[in-house]
């Protein structure tokens, strides 16, 4: 049998990966990165790199930030609230998880954004729960009937309630780790136990261009020192926030994320880090951040073969759109985007359900991008060799009224080659009519509420539930918050 093929997208040049690596080292030896905090600039003086507390500028030597990559692992592994099941994160591995932290949701029936509330992210923890195709969850909404202080702990509170998936999150204070690593700590059972299985991926995002602000330089110290996966989330704006050019732009992303590595392998060495992004083709007639745009995505895929070339697990946000609405943009920008993630073997793939500028999520775009998803999915499993031969022994002696259609053959192999989507219409124009002539939307819709209506949630044991919830209610009233919303599965 001839071996599959995986199908596979590389951008760069061997020659163009390593000058663009050179050139960042060189960046990070001359003009260094700002750090404002106090403990992470420590770590790089006890080193001894150069740090200037004059204006908290640090400059990386070379030897420095390549002995921190040889010391980052190559693959990290999650597991799920059960501890069971294991998602390797690294190699051309792909998993797909919903864009995190968006502060507004698709009100489908007025067909307009709103501002997200509680109720909201137990219903897209429970959707992604039922998801086949998004490995992990994430803390997807910034609910607005919660304080703002808290509201990084508290979105992390309604994920673990509501989904045993891996979960993508992230805080917002140099406050909120403690709560929401006690809150990891309890499904696990143990610091211990979350350290030998993570549960949980936490975004750090330096500010562009080269900064590492006191709170995202604090979650890497955090994380590290907890054994919890960063993913580094490195947001260039191409000649905004970052050189014009696509290979300008590299050079900085590979820069800040190659800072970001040092400050966590200072911490602990051999802390788990992910090399990601979510840089844009900023658009200068609109002021604006599309994501969908093809010149977002090579730059993903371009880094993404960077941090491969390194042997670090990468991620982006791919497979997301700009639209407004579930129109056609949505579509295309998504689609597109999933399956170039995917050829590029992006290990963590951030952006199902987002619209707007990764501000809005839609419960019923989440349901059609877990079907754009198995169909990526599908296309880097490749071409098989089912048979030896291929088609001879099929094709010989055909007559007239030959077919295929009750051949042993076909009913062997039809599942197996074919995927089979729910929400994607392939009736004939007179069955789609009969059944309402409803556009995809629509049919998500009803699939959403079906799913919340008929689907008892994946909830925590009770003893779980209630710790997580004693361990927020104390990080509430630490904040002055009395008083915390019904939580309704």
């Amino acid at each position: 049998m001839i071996a599959t093929r995986r199908p596979k997208t590389e951008l760069l040049s061997q020659a163009l990966v390593e000058k663009v690596i050179d050139e960042a080292l060189t960046v990070l030896e001359r003009t260094g990165v700002f750090v404002e905090n106090a403990a992470a600039r420590t770590l790089f003086r006890e080193a001894g790199e150069a740090v200037d507390e004059s204006n908290f500028r640090v400059r990386i030597s070379r030897e420095r930030v390549l002995d921190s990559v040889g010391s980052a692992p190559e693959v990290i592994k999650l597991y799920d609230r059960s501890g069971d099941k294991e998602y390797v994160v690294g190699g051309d591995e792909v998993h797909f998880d919903p864009g995190s932290a968006a502060v507004k949701i698709l009100d489908h029936a007025a067909q307009r954004e709103r501002k997200a509330e509680t109720s909201d992210l137990v219903r897209i923890s429970r959707l992604t729960e039922s998801c086949e195709h998004l490995h992990f969850q994430s803390t997807a909404l910034v609910s607005s009937d919660i304080p703002e202080i808290i509201a990084d702990s508290y979105r992390l509170f309604i994920s673990l309630q509501f989904s045993s998936k891996p979960v993508v999150t992230g805080t917002f204070r140099v406050e909120g780790f403690g709560p929401m690593f006690e809150m990891l700590a309890a499904v696990r059972g143990g610091s211990e136990n979350l350290r030998r299985k993570p549960l949980a991926i936490f975004d750090a995002c330096p500010s562009p261009p080269l900064k590492w602000s006191n709170l995202t330089a604090q979650s890497l110290i955090d994380c590290a020192r907890a054994g919890i996966p960063s993913e580094l989330i490195s947001m260039g704006l191409t000649g905004a926030t970052s050189p014009v050019t696509i290979a300008g732009t590299l050079v900085q992303h590979v820069a800040e994320n190659l800072s970001g590595l040092v400050i966590g392998q200072l911490a602990r060495k051999g802390s788990p880090v992910i090399f990601g992004g979510s840089p844009a083709s900023f658009d200068m007639r609109k002021g604006t951040t599309p994501m969908g745009a093809i010149e977002t995505m090579m730059i993903d895929m371009a880094y993404a073969q960077i941090g491969k070339h390194l042997g670090l697990p990468t991620h982006a946000y791919m497979g997301l759109s700009d639209a407004k609405l579930n129109d056609a943009q949505a579509g295309i920008e998504t689609g597109l985007g999933a399956a170039l993630a995917a050829l590029a073997g992006i290990n963590v793939v951030s952006g199902a359900g987002m619209l707007d500028f990764e501000s809005c999520q839609s419960l019923e775009k989440l349901l059609i991008d877990d079907e754009i998803c198995g169909m990526a999915y599908r296309l880097i499993a490749g071409i098989s060799q089912r048979e030896d031969p291929l088609a001879l022994h099929l094709l010989e002696g055909l007559g007239p009224e030959s077919q295929f259609l009750t051949s042993p053959h076909t009913r062997t192999w039809y599942k197996a080659e074919h995927t089979f989507p729910g929400l994607a219409d392939r009736d004939t124009y007179d069955a789609w009519l009969a059944q309402g002539g409803k556009p995809m939307a629509e049919r998500a819709h009803a699939k959403a509420e079906k799913i919340l209506r008929e689907t008892p949630p994946n909830v925590v044991d009770e003893s779980v539930r209630r710790e997580l919830e004693r361990i927020m209610l104390s990080d509430a009233e630490q904040n002055g918050v009395s008083r915390l919303p019904a939580v309704r599965g």
